[in-house]
């Protein structure tokens, strides 16, 4: 690569070198216009154009013409500044992007874990701000309910065999998924067993708590951190738990289709036509 193929800029006192073509991307911009010498009030000083703006937004800003996306920190706060340095110069797209700033916050994910442990049974109730973190834990969670097998003409001498069907969590909506484990008295004349599997483990759980103690895991390895702690309520004893994880923004695209730059004709103009 030829040295006449870069350029370097002193921005606000920060040196930045890049290809003419990356400066070049929007021709209609100011940018473009300082590497033609038409704007005057980009002076070229020791061998480097100097540029009186904030040096550090115009690292997004390269960052945007580099790539023709717009990521910024979870921790960026300064949006109308950015907005403006791109208006100075007169980045239309990136402006139009900078526009949509609530799809640029990163945003919490919440999560919240109900257990209730009564007698020989737990229950369970998952609440989840962000749709996809339920399906992700129904996809990962079965019941297992011990039924007895069907009797054959050898079996009275020994003790009922019995097999585990697995069922998915319950769903009443997009955002909950209800399950319990341990004894199930609804059957009339012997009490059943309810596991609990959690993916990747291949253990089934019948104990609450270790239930409990398993989920918080998954939780935990899915980037989400534990805020708090609370009992619901003092009469059923009902125990929440509540979790949260910071979703990094998505990176934004400009849109690929460019329009042709429009000539515009004075209305007078055009009337003598």
């Amino acid at each position: 690569m030829s040295s006449q193929e870069l350029v370097t800029l002193n921005v606000g006192g920060k040196i930045f070198t890049t290809r003419f073509s990356t400066i070049k991307q929007f021709p209609a911009s100011r940018l473009t216009r300082m590497l033609d010498g038409k704007d005057q009030e980009f002076k070229m000083v020791g061998g480097q154009i100097f540029v009186d703006r904030d040096g550090v937004l115009f690292s997004f800003i390269l960052d945007f013409l580099r790539t023709q996306r717009l990521l910024l920190p979870t921790d960026f706060s300064d949006y109308l500044r950015l907005q403006r340095e791109a208006l100075f110069y007169e980045l239309d797209p990136l402006v139009d992007l900078l526009n949509q700033e609530h799809l640029l916050q990163p945003r919490p994910a919440l999560v919240e874990v109900h257990f209730l442990s009564r007698n020989t049974q737990a229950f369970f109730r998952v609440f989840g701000s962000c749709s996809k973190t339920i399906e992700m834990l129904t996809g990962r969670i079965t019941v297992f309910i011990e039924q007895p097998s069907a009797p054959t003409w050898s079996s009275s001498s020994f003790p009922p065999q019995t097999t585990l069907l697995p069922l998915p969590p319950q769903r009443p909506s997009y955002h909950d998924l209800v399950f319990q484990c341990g004894s199930d008295s609804t059957t009339d004349n012997q009490t059943g067993l309810r596991y609990v599997s959690i993916k990747p483990d291949n253990r089934k759980l019948a104990n609450g708590t270790n239930v409990l103690g398993l989920l918080i895991d998954t939780l935990l390895m899915e980037g989400f951190h534990l805020v708090s702690t609370r009992t619901l309520s003092s009469d059923d004893k009902t125990e929440c738990y509540s979790f949260e994880r910071i979703k990094r923004p998505e990176a934004l695209v400009m849109n690929k289709t460019v329009k042709p730059e429009a000539t515009i004709i004075p209305e007078q103009s055009q009337k003598k036509k």
